[in-house]
């Protein structure tokens, strides 16, 4: 079973761990997640479509992203995430954390950190493969089409990181 780490309020490490999805946390303990905002040199965006079996946001738009594990470091989360997703390896690639930020859902048990990171990576989409259990498809799109999701009310994480396509 995935095990992720808990934070306290200032992003320290507390020693303990919680199971996948267990919602276990006490306000003001975190979890962390990582999210890759993946650029082609063309100016386009990479996007998944999130399978409909998703308990939350099914079918929606995304960057690739997800929880970090257990003694696992931020960087090293986006690479893999990113790698599991979509079959692209960011881990040498031009760019870098791009922004954090915190969620808290009070009395929820899920509260956490995110940190967004955009990488600029050369590629062609038949080098995109997509996991059927992770995404139905995938998109290489313009901050244009991002935007008219986001209005459209079906893309993940839009308003916290909207600041990282235009950077």
């Amino acid at each position: 079973m995935e095990q992720w780490d808990i934070y306290d309020r200032e992003r320290r490490l507390t020693g303990r761990t919680m199971k996948k999805n267990d919602w276990i946390l006490q306000d003001g303990e975190y979890h962390l997640t990582v999210l890759g905002v993946v650029r082609n040199t063309d100016g386009r965006f990479l996007i998944t479509r999130r399978v409909l079996t998703k308990a939350w946001a099914a079918g929606w738009w995304e960057v690739p992203g997800g929880a970090v594990q257990a003694g696992e470091s931020s960087r090293e989360a986006v690479n893999r995430e990113v790698w599991e997703e979509t079959g692209l390896d960011v881990s040498a690639c031009a760019g870098g954390p791009a922004l954090t930020y915190h969620r808290e859902n009070p009395g929820e048990g899920d509260n956490y950190f995110v940190d967004c990171y955009l990488f600029t990576l050369p590629f062609a989409p038949e080098q995109v493969k997509i996991r059927p259990n992770e995404a139905l498809e995938y998109k290489l799109a313009t901050l244009e089409e991002i935007q008219e999701l986001a209005q459209q009310g079906i893309f993940l994480h839009y308003d916290s990181i909207k600041d990282v396509f235009a950077k």
